[in-house]
């Protein structure tokens, strides 16, 4: 199956791609995800999944803020601080999203929130790593939209 990245688009709904989170999205603030909105999913779509990554993270696969699976097909906004989906774990080891919260001083960190539109139903919730070696086969098409934050 050839990847179609022509069609889908994420982002957010109060900054620009590449814009600075606010701080109430931050684990040590509010810790509120920002909203989203999705655009173009392909008719053949089964599901959609989302993902939060900070490839910045000081760890060998970086750290994942969040992700979602499950989320249906006719999604075209993600309200901000609202559940979507079935909600895996994240780095922080709680289901959910966890927000920005880089070591101090290690700079600008990005936070990468892809969203996939799927060819099958995932099954349970996945570790981002997981999801993307079990399911890559599935991936019809995928984009991201990046946001950044610093402490």
């Amino acid at each position: 199956m050839g990847l179609n990245i022509q069609d889908l688009e994420i982002s957010f709904a109060s900054i620009g791609d590449g814009g600075p989170l606010p701080f109430r999205h931050a684990y040590d603030q509010d810790d509120v995800s920002p909203a989203l909105r999705i655009e173009g999913v392909p008719s053949d779509v089964v599901e959609l999944a989302l993902i939060c990554h900070d490839p910045d993270a000081p760890l060998p696969f970086g750290f994942t803020h969040w992700t979602a699976y499950g989320i249906p097909t006719d999604t075209t906004e993600i309200g901000e601080g609202k559940s979507v989906g079935r909600e895996g774990q994240t780095g922080f080891g709680e289901a959910g999203y966890g927000g920005p919260l880089p070591p101090e001083g290690h700079g600008t960190h990005h936070y990468y929130f892809w969203v996939y539109a799927l060819s099958r139903q995932v099954e349970g919730e996945p570790s981002r790593e997981d999801f993307l070696r079990d399911y890559a086969d599935a991936i019809i098409e995928q984009n991201r939209v990046v946001g950044t934050y610093q402490r």
